[in-house]
């Protein structure tokens, strides 16, 4: 039975990209169904911000599967990311990004590389939830929630055991930011538990980078939080020799989105110069997901064959490596007539009929038990003395709830600050509770409101502080 499937050829050197594309995974004897839509520069310029149309929409929602080829997004003009929107529209949550060393046939400094990025997709600092709140000090807020976490590391460990890949790795930064990235982090050790036949370590991601760049060969498949993975994704295919050959892969609950990582390049469009192998590469990740991993292993062998066959595209050709420098039909009836070859210096990729990674739905988890224990008044104040706002902040309190730390970026500068510490206008007053005295909600109005009748500072922000199952769940003021 045909799997039917979106299809959207693009802008610049899309169009030609993706009929090689085709050309080959349907030589191959892919089972699909192409239903075709038109998304990217002509429907921004028709006036569509978001360069796709509601009938485009309902095309990829039916069909569930979409082989995108790029796009260009005209500058200025309020034009939304194609690719931002689609992951987030459709709850793309899982980015998956092989990065495998071509050598000695493609230049590197990492011959032995292989590993998988699996970066998450949809939340982080992503979400894109900013504000100005003063004159010198804007925010971005880091968002990382259990069903997020669960679900991409518990991908990550799926994909390691449909490839056979051997080890998850797992970078975060909970040292530094330990609700967040420690959540991520506690995740990752709950599911690993899971699954003992797969090997599984954390690394902080600064080290864990600069281990990466300079000894890949200790990765296999590495899951981190959507920043780090947006990073280390285009780090981790450069380093491989060239990022126009690296293809991506999309996924979510319902549906999924395959394309390669590089842009329209329109400068090269209708010359017969592209080189198709990104959007490929994309492609046999699509027949992997939709259950024809037979299919993908013998376009992948067929690729890698006449990569070592020395036949090049332009942008990877090099004298003394390559043989033959061709364009774009040249190149894609080379791996047509290598189909049903193998590659004898790459490892070859076996086929097999891998079962389709099926996640189970989340399940919420029961609640914790939640107690409030003070709150954090964010104030825009141009003053700068720490002891002067502390002087005007305790007056907000009382004999239950009174002033116990001021914060300037973070940093605590009362009581027993420093006098070197640079403050801006940008305050964080915290008041926690006296004893054994059960705050309420009323309480932090009450602050406000004697505030607004004694005080009058400018509060721009407040941020409840609570403990679940009895665990403080807010950070410290650095020097607390």
């Amino acid at each position: 039975m045909k799997t039917k499937i979106t299809v959207a050829k693009g802008d610049g050197i899309g169009p030609e990209i993706m009929d090689a594309t085709l050309r080959i995974i349907l030589e191959a004897g892919a089972q699909i169904d192409i239903e075709e839509i038109e998304v990217g520069e002509k429907v921004y310029l028709s006036g569509n911000t978001s360069g796709i149309s509601k009938e485009s929409w309902d095309v990829i929602r039916r069909n569930k599967v979409f082989l995108k080829a790029p796009i260009t997004t005209p500058q200025g003009g309020g034009y939304k990311s194609l690719n931002v929107t689609t992951r987030k529209f459709l709850g793309l949550y899982s980015n998956v990004r092989p990065c495998r060393s071509l050598f000695p046939f493609v230049e590197t400094k990492h011959p032995v590389m292989d590993i998988v990025i699996v970066r998450e997709n949809e939340e982080d600092l992503y979400a894109g939830i900013e504000h100005q709140q003063t004159d010198e000090v804007v925010q971005c807020l880091k968002l990382i929630s259990r069903p997020g976490c669960e679900k991409i590391i518990r991908y990550a460990f799926e994909f390691a055991k449909q490839q056979g890949r051997k080890k998850v790795t797992c970078f975060t930064k909970d040292n530094i930011m330990k609700q967040t990235d420690g959540l991520f982090h506690k995740v990752f050790d709950e599911i690993a538990a899971l699954y003992p036949e797969i090997e599984n370590e954390h690394w902080i991601v600064d080290i864990g980078a600069a281990k990466m760049a300079d000894s890949p060969e200790l990765f296999d498949v590495i899951v981190m939080p959507n920043l780090y993975g947006d990073i280390l994704s285009d780090v981790a295919a450069q380093i491989t020799g060239s990022v126009g050959l690296a293809g991506s892969a999309n996924i979510g609950e319902e549906c999924a989105m395959f394309e390669a990582i590089h842009g329209s390049a329109p400068r090269r469009a209708g010359q017969n110069l592209a080189n198709p192998s990104g959007l490929l590469q994309g492609a046999i990740m699509m027949l992997n997901h939709i259950g024809q991993a037979n299919i993908a292993a013998k376009v992948q062998n067929a690729w890698l064959k006449t990569i070592e066959d020395g036949i090049h595209t332009y942008d990877i050709y090099k004298e003394g490596l390559s043989k033959m420098k061709v364009g774009t039909v040249e190149f894609t009836n080379a791996v047509i007539a290598n189909l049903g070859s193998k590659p004898k210096v790459f490892k070859q990729i076996l086929e097999s009929n891998n079962p389709i990674i099926q996640l189970p739905k989340y399940t919420r988890k029961t609640p914790a038990y939640k107690k409030l224990l003070g709150v954090d008044l964010f104030v825009h104040w141009t003053g700068t003395s720490p002891d002067e706002l502390a002087e005007k902040m305790k007056q907000l309190g009382n004999d239950n709830i009174k002033l116990s730390m001021i914060t300037n970026r973070g940093i605590k500068v009362w009581p027993e600050g420093f006098e070197e510490t640079f403050c801006t206008d940008h305050w964080r007053c915290r008041f926690k509770v006296v004893g054994d005295y059960q705050i309420t909600f009323n309480d932090i109005l009450q602050l406000q409101h004697v505030n607004q009748m004694r005080v009058n500072m400018e509060i721009i922000k407040t941020e409840n502080l609570y403990a679940f199952n009895g665990i403080p769940a807010f950070s410290l003021g650095q020097g607390e």
